[in-house]
């Protein structure tokens, strides 16, 4: 442990009434009433309160100086001026004791932040609690009312607005754990996740569905149904598409953030019959314009 003078920043020939000033200085700026989630400040400050808990009692002080005690705090004073000490060996909460502060009796601006850190402490406020929720696809654009079950038995009622994204969070207000006092209770942290869906992909607010089509709809064209997030349409295909064509579906996709809906686009897939066709070989066979037409590089004269 540091040298307790050197920690108070005060001379060895310093009064007493100059170490306790200068106590009083560190112990304002650093105490954990004043610093909440400081690990630094609260470590400094118990090294100022074991340094004046040395140099403030003349005996010690004394005894200190003549070489007969260390500086490692081994013998500690006889009373304890901060509640940080008074969890250390019982398991209790740091600071929940207001023994130590006579010293601070007559700075009333002083006690008047302890008196507000102990009341804060005493209503504060319950802990949000995380939790997950997986839902489908088609559920996250269009919105869904789901319910989740807690570890404790409980359930929670969970409103997906339409347009919820893979990974976005849910913030239900109360929910959490409870608080103590005045504090009331946290709240309820949901993290979506958003189960793909082998029939559709999400490009901003679009959505695309690719479709297969059979080679007799891809050249004289026909109605087909399509899949899209809030049910089955059907969709006229123009004759002679290509494999590949992408037809548009307004406002059947996603809610766009600035109002109304993104589009599907329908990209058309051509699939030949699984089992060979001697039709279809023969008709290929004597199709001499098809025999000249290179798809990789135009058409030939």
């Amino acid at each position: 442990m540091r040298d307790p003078y050197q920690v108070l920043g005060v001379a060895r020939t310093a009064s007493l009434d100059e170490i306790k000033k200068a106590y009083r200085g560190l112990a304002k700026r650093l105490h954990p009433d004043l610093n909440p989630g400081d690990k630094a400040a609260e470590d400094k400050f118990k090294d100022v309160s074991v340094a004046y808990g040395l140099l403030g009692d003349p005996e010690k002080r004394r005894r200190f100086d003549a070489g007969e005690i260390d500086a490692s705090g081994a013998e500690q004073p006889k009373r304890q001026f901060y509640r940080d000490f008074a969890s250390a060996d019982h398991g209790r909460n740091p600071y929940t004791s207001d023994a130590g502060y006579a010293d601070f009796a007559d700075d009333d601006v002083f006690a008047e932040i302890l008196r507000r850190g102990r009341e804060a402490r005493a209503h504060q406020r319950g802990e949000d609690r995380l939790y997950s929720l997986s839902i489908r696809f088609v559920e996250s654009v269009t919105g869904a009312d789901k319910r989740i079950t807690l570890p404790d038995g409980g359930t929670l009622d969970v409103t997906i607005p339409p347009g919820m994204l893979d990974g976005q969070m849910l913030r239900l207000k109360g929910k959490g754990a409870p608080g103590r006092g005045a504090g009331g209770p946290g709240d309820a942290l949901i993290r979506v996740e958003v189960l793909p869906d082998p029939r559709f992909k999400q490009e901003g607010a679009n959505v695309i569905v690719e479709l297969p089509v059979s080679l007799s709809e891809a050249v004289l064209g026909g109605e087909v149904r399509v899949p899209t997030p809030t049910g089955d349409v059907m969709l006229t295909i123009p004759s002679h598409s290509s494999s590949g064509a992408t037809l548009r579906l307004k406002g059947k996709g996603a809610p766009r953030r600035e109002g109304g809906f993104g589009d599907e686009l329908v990209k058309l897939r051509i699939v030949l019959p699984k089992s060979p066709d001697p039709e279809l070989d023969a008709f290929v066979a004597r199709w001499e314009k098809g025999k000249a037409h290179d798809p990789r590089g135009g058409e030939s004269s």
